[in-house]
């Protein structure tokens, strides 16, 4: 099952709290949503694979796939999960999408590929890995470039974290502008809220992306019980469907 984008341009990505709240996520969004599902949160494989197997049942297939707060030490994590679960989406450090989606073993799964903010519109850091993320020269790569070798390594799409709401509004719209020239998905993450989400999202829709999946987390999740507020995805929705 394909990503269900609204009106092809828009799909959420949220957390899900728990197997209930995902399931009321996904009514909630009426189906635009990917819904998060953390890696780090279980402390073996095998055990992530079980109970991601009843998300997937659950959602139709549309589970995201997390790390866990961009942590890159789980990439290997998901990697390993991409062996038995074919979620439709999956978020990777940038040096581990090749291994999802050889692991994967098809064409049909979506992985990103996450690039962090380089200070510098127009170049993205893709040294995101775990030991790559430590390094003292930092790689930085001109956007467009950094989409074509994602695109060689079987990646759908790039994840720009983390973005810390507006703080690097510039260089989210010279990377808008370069997923535009290569009509390439972007997934513009951290510090998201109901407050900045439009501006956000007009910052990438207005530079001509064609698809985005934006993620909101944090700013949306119930803080005693952990689990992500329903309402506030009606509300993430009725925000899409005015934007596009």
């Amino acid at each position: 099952m394909a990503i269900d984008y609204y009106n092809d341009r828009v799909c959420l990505n949220v957390l899900g709290g728990s197997l209930e709240n995902a399931r009321d996520i996904y009514e909630a969004a009426e189906h635009h949503v990917e819904v998060g599902v953390l890696t780090a949160d279980y402390p073996d494989v095998p055990t992530c694979v079980g109970d991601m197997g009843r998300y997937m049942e659950a959602l139709d297939g549309n589970l995201s796939v997390g790390l866990g707060g961009g942590d890159p030490k789980q990439c290997y994590m998901v990697a390993e999960v991409a062996r038995s679960v074919k979620a439709n989406h999956f978020n990777q450090a940038f040096c581990q999408v090749s291994a999802t989606r050889a692991n994967v073993g098809s064409d049909e799964c979506h992985i990103n590929a996450m690039c962090a903010p380089s200070g510098v519109p127009g170049l993205v850091k893709v040294s995101t890995g775990p030991v790559s993320k430590g390094s003292k020269a930092p790689a930085l790569v001109p956007a467009d470039t950094a989409i074509d070798i994602v695109r060689e390594m079987g990646g759908d799409s790039i994840k720009f974290f983390p973005m810390g709401g507006l703080r690097c509004e510039d260089e989210l719209r010279a990377l808008a502008e370069a997923c535009a020239r290569k009509d390439f998905v972007l997934e513009p993450t951290g510090g998201i809220t109901l407050d900045n989400f439009d501006e956000v999202m007009h910052v990438v829709l207005d530079a001509g992306v064609r698809r985005v999946i934006p993620h909101v987390y944090g700013s949306i999740i119930d803080k005693e019980t952990g689990l992500t507020r329903t309402d506030d995805v009606r509300t993430l929705l009725a925000k899409v469907k005015a934007l596009v």
